[in-house]
């Protein structure tokens, strides 16, 4: 199946420990946490169960940016990273997305929600997967992109 016949979208919040995944719904307009993967374990095969169960042909990958817009020595790692999620996955549209202030987001969601410390700690990366493709799908990007373009400032 390729990219263009598959209408789910995938978010990638990139660490060097933990990458939260976030998933839309088939019409492209809510973002739902989904996962969390291990980032030492063989995740790229993970994801690609992920891909494949909820039917996506898009990752949109997080671009960690200082506030004042310039990347900072984490961007070399997801930059580094998404050239190896286009070889693993080249059916697969792979975009960069400013990710500013989602983990901030997302914390300050789970605390309002009561959420423990460790039960924020084992949701955040999901929640702030989820911000970021909910950032992208009210941009209107996600209907609107050709393939292989960055967008939202990322490179």
């Amino acid at each position: 199946m390729s990219s263009s016949d598959r209408g789910n979208v995938i978010a990638l919040d990139i660490g060097t420990v933990r990458i939260g995944v976030a998933a839309s719904d088939p019409t492209g307009v809510f973002a739902q946490g989904v996962s969390v993967l291990r980032a030492k374990d063989s995740w790229m095969e993970n994801l690609s169960k992920i891909l494949d169960e909820r039917g996506a042909g898009k990752i949109v990958v997080g671009m960690p940016r200082r506030t004042d817009g310039s990347y900072g020595p984490e961007a070399r790692h997801v930059k580094e990273t998404v050239e190896s999620l286009r070889a693993f996955f080249p059916e697969v549209e792979v975009v960069m997305w400013d990710e500013r202030f989602t983990t901030v987001i997302a914390n300050r969601a789970l605390i309002e929600a009561n959420v423990s410390r460790a039960g924020r700690k084992r949701a955040v990366d999901k929640v702030a997967a989820a911000v970021l493709l909910q950032n992208y799908l009210d941009s209107g990007e996600s209907r609107n992109s050709p393939a292989g373009v960055a967008l939202g400032g990322g490179d």
